[in-house]
């Protein structure tokens, strides 16, 4: 048989990528592994990588093109490129709704401001002022939280507890588009890394400690009820949103975990952060999935309609 490939993309990580490619290489399983060297990319060119693992196309658009042209002819994208460019976090927060999956109550807002050129015709469907107070009612009052719709790593991330913080942060928020949600006062809060929309790995996570001491190992930080109920969403979510690798993040209170952060395709995978322990579940259960995708071989679409590029 001849030997498979998985072709790594990645932005400025330097731990993960190498100890991964090492993995994979050293289990001699007839699937090979190494970094993507690219340097233009033909109309319908082949592939020639049976899986790409792919951590930095949503800063690089062009290695998000080449990603859709590679699935096209077969290769397996991890995180699929089509859905990766058509998820947002408000869609997230409405499919937790359609799942049954505790969500904080959340809006989507119009943008602060728009690119040159939008002229005020263009923004006639939008109703101003907005409805500050219904949206704070809806979410439950203050304290809220406002932040983008799209984006990860804590930017533009805003708790605010009154009105006048509230529109001193959504001005300063320029063309994004924001969302303002409920508050959850958590007891409890847990991040898990999803890997194939089987593996799971749940980890007791403070989002305000200092980078990168935000991981805590604590086999006994869940119950039994709440481990079950944690692991059962965060797989739900994944299965419905294609990711196969992605990390999901639950405020728990009153032993209620509320989906809070579950769109993160290119997930936080640094030793320093993630410590050893996890660091190695990490590398060994991307490999074993990559590596199972690779001699699965690749699948050419049939056909090409938008609903098998994104399943």
């Amino acid at each position: 048989m001849d030997t498979r490939k998985i072709g790594v993309i990645v932005g400025r990580e330097w731990s993960w990528p190498p100890a991964f490619i090492e993995e994979v290489n050293r289990r001699k399983a007839g699937v090979t592994a190494e970094y993507v060297k690219l340097g233009g990319t033909h109309m319908a060119e082949p592939c020639e990588y049976d899986v790409i693992v792919d951590r930095i196309s949503h800063e690089i658009p062009y290695y998000r093109t080449f990603l859709k042209t590679a699935a096209l002819s077969g290769t397996r994208v991890v995180n699929n490129p089509f859905w990766w460019s058509a998820d947002d976090k408000f869609f997230g927060a409405s499919l937790c709704a359609r799942l049954g999956i505790p969500h904080p109550r959340t809006i989507a807002l119009p943008s602060h401001s728009y690119i040159e050129g939008v002229v005020e015709e263009s923004l006639r469907n939008l109703r101003y002022p907005l409805p500050w107070k219904e949206h704070v009612e809806y979410v439950g009052g203050f304290p809220v939280i406002l932040k983008p719709a799209w984006g990860g790593g804590f930017k533009q991330v805003y708790k605010v507890h009154s009105f006048e913080e509230l529109w001193r942060a959504y001005n300063e928020t320029g063309t994004e588009c924001m969302m303002l949600q409920e508050y959850i006062a958590w007891e409890k809060y847990v991040r898990c890394i999803v890997i194939g929309r089987r593996h799971i790995m749940t980890i007791k996570f403070d989002a305000n400690a200092p980078w990168p001491h935000r991981y805590f190992r604590d086999d006994y930080y869940l119950t039994p009820e709440e481990g079950r109920q944690v692991t059962d969403y965060a797989l739900r979510i994944n299965q419905a949103l294609g990711y196969d690798m992605n990390t999901v993040e639950f405020a728990l209170k009153g032993g209620v975990p509320y989906a809070i952060d579950f769109t993160n395709p290119a997930p936080d995978f640094d030793v320093n952060s993630l410590t050893p322990y996890y660091f190695d579940w990490v590398v060994k259960t991307m490999a074993d999935f990559t590596i199972e995708l690779a001699l699965q071989g690749r699948q050419v679409p049939a056909e090409y309609p938008w609903s098998q590029m994104i399943g």
